[in-house]
């Protein structure tokens, strides 16, 4: 029997485990892809408190001999549900695992909504990314394109439009959908240009470099061709929670409706990172709230022996 089983190996699920094995807690960490979640798609973090560079996969690593030293179990499987049985939460996969523990920390992340688009993949990183925060100041006064018209992408638009020499917002809708206020900012902007009706068809790369995004027309199929330095795919987050909508509740986009302090309405269940409803979803963030859901578990186990 485990003191503690976590859902997801990014950030805050490796913080989470990290906290756990220091308190002396018996830990495993449950990943199906690989450990460091969308941290590894960026190439240079440089909003780490403390750290002047990094790439993400070179802090994923760090993190994760970090807990391996601690004592932290690892298993790459694919987990299919949680079962609460009071003091003792079982954890099942798809390749057949059953494992007993007598907390959970879900720490699923979520998934960029991608466009689909041929090599889109092999360009994350190298010219597509997600997050202006985190990557916007390699764009500086470069040319870039964002995807989307909702308030994300807006949003987005603006953080760029204070370091870019210019931002096409490609939106494959009549109209942009986000916050009129936000879009009345960005018609103020000079280096701004929004173009709706505009369907982003592919993507061009010189020297494995995205160089171009390829559109055509919505209504009339009329191509066009964008020449941009980045790429900024704004179109929506993908969470995986609903296959634990029993243990702790989900709000309408499918995000836990937690709080701050991490609790879902199981006890000795919890949640944290990207997975949980919030406003601001960056590596620190994440990393807070692994370690919030790791004390609160620490003090559930304590509390109940």
């Amino acid at each position: 029997m485990l003191d503690m089983i976590v859902v997801g190996g990014g950030p805050a699920g490796m913080t989470a485990a990290l906290y756990a094995c220091r308190n002396g807690k018996s830990v495993m960490v449950i990943e199906k892809n690989g450990f460091g979640g969308q941290i590894t798609h960026s190439p240079k973090v440089e909003n780490y408190p403390g750290t002047l560079q990094m790439s993400g996969s070179e802090f994923a690593d760090r993190l994760l001999e970090q807990i391996l030293a601690q004592g932290a179990q690892i298993e790459f499987e694919t987990v299919r549900g949680v079962s609460d049985g009071g003091d003792v939460k079982t954890v099942t996969t798809e390749e057949g695992g059953r494992y007993e523990a007598r907390t959970v920390v879900l720490a699923t992340g979520v998934k960029h909504r991608m466009l689909g688009l041929p090599g889109e993949n092999e360009l994350v990183g190298e010219g597509i990314s997600f997050c202006a925060v985190c990557d916007g100041d390699f764009y500086k006064g470069k040319d870039v394109c964002v995807a989307g018209g909702g308030n994300s992408a807006l949003q987005e638009a603006l953080l760029l439009a204070e370091k870019c020499r210019s931002v096409t917002i490609l939106q494959d809708l009549p109209r942009c959908t986000g916050e009129q206020r936000l879009q009345e900012l960005l018609e103020a902007r000079d280096n701004v240009v929004i173009r709706t009706n505009t369907r982003i068809t592919g993507l061009e790369q010189r020297d494995g470099a995205l160089c171009a995004v390829l559109a055509e027309d919505a209504a009339t199929g009329a191509p066009e061709r964008f020449a941009c330095d980045g790429l900024f795919v704004a179109i929506g987050l993908i969470p995986e929670n609903q296959a634990y909508a029993e243990l702790a509740e989900l709000n309408a986009y499918g995000y836990f409706a937690s709080g701050e302090d991490c609790l879902t309405r199981t006890p000795g269940v919890y949640c944290a990172g990207d997975c949980r409803a919030k406003t601001v979803r960056q590596l620190a963030t994440a990393i807070a709230d692994g370690a919030t859901a790791a004390l609160a578990a620490c003090h559930y186990l304590n509390e109940s022996r």
